[in-house]
Order: C-alpha cells, then structure tokens, then sequence
C-alpha cells in the first residue's frame, strides 16, 4: 500500500463520514485492522485515476502534478466519485464503475449467459440493470422443449436468488434494476411483485411507462399488452386500471418507480445505437446493453464564497478538473467484460452531478419549497451542463471524440440546441449554446453524456451535507448503515443557526429530536417556557417563520414542489435526476397518483414515490423513532452513492 506524502492537505471529515469511511472504504490488513487513513485513501484513488494522463502523452512529472490536483479536489470534500471508484482504485481489482445494464434475451442461454455477466459484474463491485420485456409471457409455449414459458417475474426471481449469494467485491451484496415495458402482458405481476417484500429483495422494479399509456390514461380509455415476439395484441385493459394497480402497490410499499421511455429516448445521444430500454438500481442513468456509468459528485456547500453565495467560477473551475478526473476513469478502469469495455469505451459516458443541494439553499436562506430555490436550481443546472460541455469539447480536442461520435446525434447542431432553446436561463445565453453546438459538431465531444444527478447517499457522508438534490430527511434523525449500526446526526446548519440566535440551543435541539422538525417540536412549547427565556428569539413568539419557511424537511415539502424541483435540474441534465417524492404516512392514493402524473407532464425521466413509514426498514428515521437496521429502501443504490 501506497502511504501519502507527508506534506498533503489533511482532510476534514465529519465523525460519521469517518465511520463509513472505517467499515467500508479504507484498507485492512491480514488481521482486518484499518491500515490507510483517509489522506492515504484520496492519494491512492488520486495517483491511480492521474495514470490516465499517461495515454494521452503526460510525463510522470505531470502524472503526479495532476494526482495532486485530483487530491485535493477529493481531499477537500470539492468532488467525491462514486463509491466503486473510492473502493477499487489503486488496488488489484480496479474496476471503478457504478453500475452496468446487460441484455436479456428471449432464450435459456443467453438469460442464464447474462446472469453469469451479472455474477461476474456484482463480484468485481458493480450493480446491474435489466430489461425483462423482451421475455415471451408466462404461461407461453416453448416449441422446442415441449414447455411453457416462467415469463418474466419467474425470471426475475431466478436473478434475485442468484444475485443474493454474491457480494460485491467480497463487501456486499450489489444493488439491481428490473424494467418491465407497460404494454407488456406480465405486467400486472411485475406490479404486484414486491407486494411480499421478503420477495425479490435484492431488486428495485420499474414500469416502462410510454407515451401511448399515459395518453390512454389522459382518454380514460383501454390500453393493450402486446406480446414482445409476436407483436400481437394479448389482452386490452382499461388504462386507469393498470395505474391504479401500480399507484396501490407504490402506496403500499414505494415500488414500483415509474421510468417514462419516450422520455428517455428523446434525449438518447446515440439512438442510432439502439433504444434505451433499462437503467441503473437508482434509475438515474439510462443505459445502452453493457454500457456502465461513471459518476462523481460536486460538494455545492464547497461552491459557496465567504457571503454564502454560490461562487460561480469556482463551480466552473470545478467542473473542469471533475471532467478530467472522470475522463481518466473510463482510462484506467479494468472492465469485468469486454462487451463492457467496448461499449463504455465507444460512448464514454460519464456521470457529474451534485450533492449537498438542501443545505446549500438552507446557508443563503432560501426555502427549498420555493420559486426562488427552483429558479436557483435552474440556473444551476444549466451552468453544470455548460461547464461540463466545455469541459468536453476540450478533452474532445486534446484526445479525441468518443469514438462513436460520428453516429451520434451530436453531430447536427441543431439537437442540442432544441435541447436547451425552450429553457432559457441567465448564466448561459443562447449565443453562447449556439457556439458551443457548433464547436461541438466540428470537433466532437468526449462524452456522449456528462451530466447525471446521482443520490450520493454513502458519499455526502463522508462529506458531511445531504445527498444529492433531496431535502434533508429530519434536522436530527437517525441513519441505519453499514448492516446494522445506527448514526445519528443533527443538520450542521441547522446547529449552526441555533447557535448563533437561539437563548438555549441545547433546550431547543432536544425537541427538534423527537420529531426532527421544527414544526411539530414546538407545537404548544414556546408559550409553556416562555418565562425562562429573555435572550435570542423570543420563545412565547416561537421561531420566526422565516427560520421555520428556510429549515423544511422531506415531508413538510409538498409533492408538486418535490417533482418542480427535479423537474429544474432534469431540463439541463443529459442523464436521470435521482429524486424520491417524499409523502407524509397519511398521504393518499390519489397524493401517488397526482405525483406520477405532474412528473410526466414535467418532463421528468423517472419518478419514485415514498410514504413515510410505509417500509419497515427505511434507512433514514427521527432519533426516537428507529426502523428495524437496513440499508434497503426503494431506490437506494450502494453503488451510485
């Protein structure tokens, strides 16, 4: 093992991000025993990815002068890949992508040779998306064995039990995305196929929702299942019926998600490669067979300047060494099947997004339920994708187009544009999108992707701030991890602001833990203990509502304002947005189906709809109010993270 140098920035981890760090990421020795500090972990990851600059002509000089540079990006809690890349870099395994879609096709053979793939993909430490809707139906006739079809749920349960036996690089076992088309005819079992949810525990599902269901939905009209072989119609179905039956199931236990298709391939760079058909576990990244995602992360808390405004050229800078940074993955990387590493290498998909969104907003006293935090959002986006294009071009002209470039839709300018045309924003004008489009069809890009919003739930750990672009879950809540142990945590702004106006922070912290709201803490509190404080915010008037309106939590936000905000970083980013809509316990069915519906029409890819306490063993709980310890809820990824 490769030590630090000693003159290296120390990094600044919060207890918790130190903890998961111990138990999960920094190296053992032959008695298990931690053997790399943190500092040694971001130097191993930092002149491993750095090799990359060799291909491309670096002397070791320079090698090491951007091993540097990637160190401190990392070192200073600025950018964090994802978790395979922090496991796996620099040590004899080397593979560093998040997750990888593999085919499934309509034979014995080439299910059970894909289920070998995904063996071999969940053992070198990366999850796996499928498709099933190429599957013949239950019940079908197999000419040539004189049997009948399991279909696609039987499979499904093939592939669970399979992938729950292996742990991923020895650590854990690997998180897995079942996609079922919604015209499909086993599509009311594949609804219903976690409604046991000691059933098919090692997938999240999805519905393949298109654009023809979800206008027969609009006409209240019939909708058919067509057989995927034959292309015939096998059964027509009222289509409030069958969204009916998914909403009950999503109340119920939060599966299935929604993935909408048209959507999704409206934005496929390299349609001329085939239709995207599956995602990843979190249904962030929709995925080509055999492509794999590359993620990584931008620390927004780490973009705010001294006034607690967003500093837009850091941003900027930022998003040209994380470009780099995740460049040299896809170099470096050591692929578990050459089908992979083809397509990975021919598209060069990479992944850049954002964590610690909430407590950015929370820091310049912007409500995240608000028109100024999605305004906020917006712009944000649009920057990140602009950046990150520019970013791409450069490396596109340093080293060259991925590869597949010239069949990619890249190449009439005018795609990209329509892209970003019907969303104006302030940071980037049209001209400028214009420019760039152009340069982009002359020279080529690197990536035929760069942006995605990951959930970064592991990695916003370690960095101390919220995953991804969700609001904070409670103020002070606890987090069941790593199989079984409990870590509670309070909002480090939210400690903050105590601090620095409450007479009492520690009176007023200890009832925010039992509910781990602001509201309820105080209901019918201030005026009972208004006698025993004079100083800071006068108790008898309770918190101000500007502190209550700033300090909002998952389920004080209303569903519609869960899907606008998505809906803002979704318009300028080329892959998914992982976002949970987040519903009280006394949510409605009607409450799910208004939000699937808002996130089609709001031109969201995916959606995932949670109510609270309608799993027993959800991850996130109030400190005095623990779930059973798991890591398991719908869309958690401990690969994307």
């Amino acid at each position: 093992m490769s030590k630090s140098p000693p003159n290296l920035l120390q990094p600044n981890i919060p207890p918790n991000g130190l903890t998961v760090l111990a138990h999960r990421y920094l190296l053992r020795d032959a008695q298990g025993t931690v053997c790399e500090s943190p500092a040694d972990l971001f130097w191993r990851v930092a002149t491993h990815i750095a090799e990359g600059e060799r291909a491309y002509g670096a002397t070791s000089e320079q090698v090491t002068a951007v091993a540097h540079q990637f160190y401190n990006l990392m070192a200073q809690l600025t950018f964090l890949p994802n978790s395979p890349t922090l496991l796996n870099a620099g040590r004899p395994l080397g593979q560093l992508s998040a997750c990888f879609v593999l085919p499934i096709a309509d034979s014995l053979e080439r299910i059970f040779e894909t289920l070998k793939h995904a063996a071999l993909i969940h053992q070198s430490g990366g999850g796996t998306g499928f498709c099933f809707s190429r599957l013949r139906p239950a019940g079908d006739e197999v000419r040539e064995t004189q049997s009948v079809a399991a279909g696609p749920v039987g499979f499904l349960e093939v592939y669970n039990a399979a992938v729950d036996s292996i742990k991923q690089a020895g650590q854990r076992k690997g998180a897995n995305m079942a996609l079922l088309r919604v015209d499909h005819p086993d599509v009311e079992a594949f609804i219903s196929a976690k409604d046991d949810l000691r059933r098919v525990t090692n997938f999240n599902i999805s519905v393949g929702v298109t654009d023809a269901f979800m206008k027969a939905l609009a006409e209240d009209g019939d909708f058919d299942l067509i057989h995927p072989n034959s292309g015939q119609v096998v059964k027509s179905l009222p289509a409030q019926d069958l969204m009916a039956r998914i909403v009950d199931c999503a109340w119920r236990t939060g599966e299935p998600g929604l993935i909408f298709l048209d959507r999704v391939n409206r934005d496929n760079p390299t349609s001329a490669m085939g239709a995207l058909e599956a995602t990843n576990p979190c249904g962030e990244v929709p995925l080509l067979p055999y492509e794999a995602c590359n993620l990584g992360s931008i620390n927004l808390m780490r973009m705010l300047d001294e006034q607690n405004q967003l500093d837009w050229q850091k941003l900027a800078d930022t998003v040209q060494l994380a470009l780099r940074f995740l460049d040299n993955v896809i170099t470096v990387n050591r692929y578990p099947l050459p089908q992979t590493e083809a397509m990975v290498t021919g598209n060069r998909k990479i992944g850049l997004g954002v964590m610690g969104w909430a407590d950015c907003l929370m820091a310049q006293g912007i409500p995240y339920d608000s028109e100024a935090a999605v305004a906020l959002a917006h712009e944000l986006a649009a920057w990140i994708d602009y950046q990150s294009k520019v970013a791409s071009v450069r490396l596109a002209e340093a080293r060259g187009a991925f590869p597949n470039f010239a069949q990619s839709r890249y190449t009439q300018a005018d795609w990209l544009l329509g892209r970003v045309k019907a969303r104006p924003v302030t940071k980037v004008s049209t001209d400028q999108w214009q420019a760039l489009a152009d340069r982009i069809a002359q020279v080529g890009l690197r990536h035929a992707t760069t942006t995605c919003i990951a959930p970064t739930g592991t990695i916003s750990m370690i960095a101390g701030v919220s995953g991804g672009i969700e609001p904070v879950f409670a103020l002070a809540f606890t987090r069941t991890v790593l199989n079984d142990q409990r870590l509670s945590e309070v909002h480090p702004v939210f400690a903050q602001w105590l601090r620095q106006h409450a007479a009492d922070p520690q009176v007023i912290f200890d009832r925010v833990q039992a509910t781990g709201r602001l509201d309820e803490a105080f209901d019918g509190y201030f005026e009972a203990n208004a006698v025993n404080h004079a100083a800071g915010y006068n108790i008898a008037q309770g918190v101000p509502e500007s502190a209550r309106r700033v300090f909002v939590t998952s389920f004080d936000v209303a569903p519609e304002w869960h899907i606008r905000m998505q809906g803002a970083f979704q318009a300028f980013t080329d892959n998914g947005v992982s976002k949970t809509i987040n519903l009280p316990e006394a949510a409605t069915r009607e409450d799910v189906a208004q939000a699937f519906r808002l996130a089609h029409v709001s031109g969201i890819k995916g959606v995932t709809v949670y109510r609270n306490n309608s799993r027993q063993d959800q991850p996130l709980s109030v400190v005095n109010q623990a779930p059973a310890p798991t890591e398991n809820e719908p869309s958690s990824c401990k690969n994307c993270d």
